[in-house]
């Protein structure tokens, strides 16, 4: 075997790969030998048949299984004895004539072809201990807590059928659909949808106009969609409801004890608090871990200046295109909505996309010089957690899915190990704790926080939407999501609206 280097520009390389024809013929008669004992041909005993009718019957077949074990092979070892790891899978180039395809499969000329790829550049790492960042901490104070499990505890509230007038505070049973300029818009109509007057669930107007409302009456509601509504079509605009009210239901005392506990499925009201506790700490956590996150980045992203590989470039850029738009698609906003145009998003998303590669680098290099690794049993759980955001039944299918997926197993593992890496490098920094308020830590640089996420949170917030919408949910998990939910608005930039809940 020749090998060839036609290519050595920056982090490019051509390897040309020439086997002679002899060294061919050599493969494809120890494959014939050894089958010469397996197959069973009429006519001939086994073990008597001879080579040269083999070759007839079964000659291009083997010596296509030649030429992949030789493309196989040698595109891992080539490329490891050289020293060098691929950015990327390399291209494998070989010839399109069908003659000399054929000459080669008979034995008859030389097997040539090319590899082309990308490497991974040397990367030096280095001292850390100038690295500092500070972890703002948010104590979450008692009466918090009791707030959320207020909350809480009203999801479990009983309603009892009245016949008078609906006023704030009490349920109603409505079906609705919504028409803009006299035709009716995709996800504005409902059916036996419960609504709390006052709960401020549907956009600002809506509910106050049921107030006084009975049961069996229809209604003609008007509203105005918020100026900056999620979904830009309906911004801004005004819009009729026709409404059916079906029922009128007063709400009964609230109560926070240990019976109001049980009935959400958990043993004590002290339990509720404990899981209401939690959940706030690990969404104040992850605030917190994500900002740290992103100063620990941006440091390492000012010490790190080299080549990156542009495939890997462009394979990033392309999921965060594909991304931003089907966001844009789904709330039915432009770049100009965005203040942007598409060239200028293009150019920004693909200054992201080489820090991600960047990084990625940095980080893949440093973890392995650390010994980091991510164990069976942590990609095992990080399986089980992927899964659970299916439905309950799609959750086999998404099994088999990474089961089966070597490259999906892979995408899992990635952003466990980076989180692993960041952990070792939190041990190795200076971090300094400062207690802050509530309102400090929320405080967010969308900018900076893009440059930390593999995927846009949009994307992550339907993610956790599904998960919701189609769990068995045990106790513990209600007063969690409750939690949860209590947080959740305070991150969005307009708070979604069940009138138009499709249509965004």
């Amino acid at each position: 075997m020749q090998v060839t280097e036609t290519l050595n520009s920056g982090l490019k390389r051509e390897i040309k790969i020439t086997v002679p024809a002899g060294d061919m013929e050599a493969k494809l008669m120890a494959r014939l030998t050894d089958a010469r004992d397996k197959v069973r041909i009429n006519g001939f005993r086994p073990g008597k048949v001879p080579v040269q009718h083999l070759r007839k019957m079964y000659g291009k077949s083997f010596m296509a299984e030649v030429v992949n074990e030789i493309l196989n092979d040698s595109t891992r070892s080539i490329i490891s004895g050289r020293g060098e790891k691929a950015a990327m899978q390399p291209e494998v180039i070989m010839t399109e004539d069908e003659k000399e395809a054929e000459k080669i499969l008979a034995g008859g000329a030389d097997f040539e072809f090319s590899l082309n790829y990308e490497v991974i550049p040397a990367i030096e790492i280095k001292d850390f201990s100038d690295i500092k960042v500070t972890r703002q901490v948010y104590d979450v104070p008692e009466s918090e807590v009791e707030d959320q499990v207020k909350r809480v505890a009203e999801s479990a509230r009983s309603y009892e059928p009245k016949t008078g007038k609906a006023a704030e505070g009490d349920r109603v049973s409505i079906d609705y659909v919504g028409k803009i300029d006299g035709e009716a818009f995709a996800g504005g109509a409902g059916t036996d949808q419960p609504l709390v007057l006052g709960s401020k669930e549907f956009i600002p107007g809506f509910e106050d106009q049921l107030i006084g409302t009975k049961a069996g009456d229809e209604k003609q509601v008007t509203v105005t969609f918020p100026e900056n509504y999620q979904a830009a079509h309906l911004a801004g605009k005004e819009a009729t409801f026709d409404v059916t009210v079906k029922e009128v239901s007063a709400p009964g005392a609230l109560e926070v004890n240990d019976e109001t506990a049980k009935n959400l499925g958990l043993e004590s009201l002290d339990r509720l608090r404990e899981i209401v506790r939690g959940q706030i700490e690990n969404q104040f956590g992850s605030m917190t871990r994500q900002k740290v996150k992103r100063q620990l980045l941006d440091q390492l992203d000012a010490s790190y200046s080299f080549e990156a590989p542009s495939k890997l470039i462009e394979a990033e850029f392309n999921n965060i295109w594909a991304q931003v738009n089907r966001d844009l698609e789904a709330a039915g906003r432009t770049f100009a909505d965005e203040e942007t145009t598409e060239e200028e998003a293009r150019a920004e998303y693909m200054r992201l996309a080489e820090r991600r590669v960047r990084l990625g680098l940095v980080l893949a290099e440093i973890g392995e010089k650390a010994g980091v690794t991510v164990s069976d049993e942590e990609l095992q759980r990080g399986l089980f957690e992927q899964v659970r955001r299916f439905p309950a039944n799609q959750q086999q299918e998404a099994f088999e899915y990474y089961r089966s997926n070597p490259e999906a197993i892979n995408a899992l593992r990635a952003p466990m190990f980076e989180e692993k890496v960041v952990d070792y490098l939190l041990g190795q920094i200076s971090v300094n704790d400062v207690k802050v308020g509530k309102d400090e830590l929320m405080a967010d640089d969308e900018e900076a926080e893009a440059a930390t996420k593999a995927k846009p949170a949009k994307k992550a917030s339907s993610k956790k939407a599904e998960a919701k919408a189609s769990e068995p949910k045990t106790g513990e998990a209600k007063a969690a999501e409750a939690a949860d939910e209590a947080e959740e608005p305070k991150k969005k930039a307009a708070p979604k609206k069940k009138a138009a809940k499709e249509a965004e």
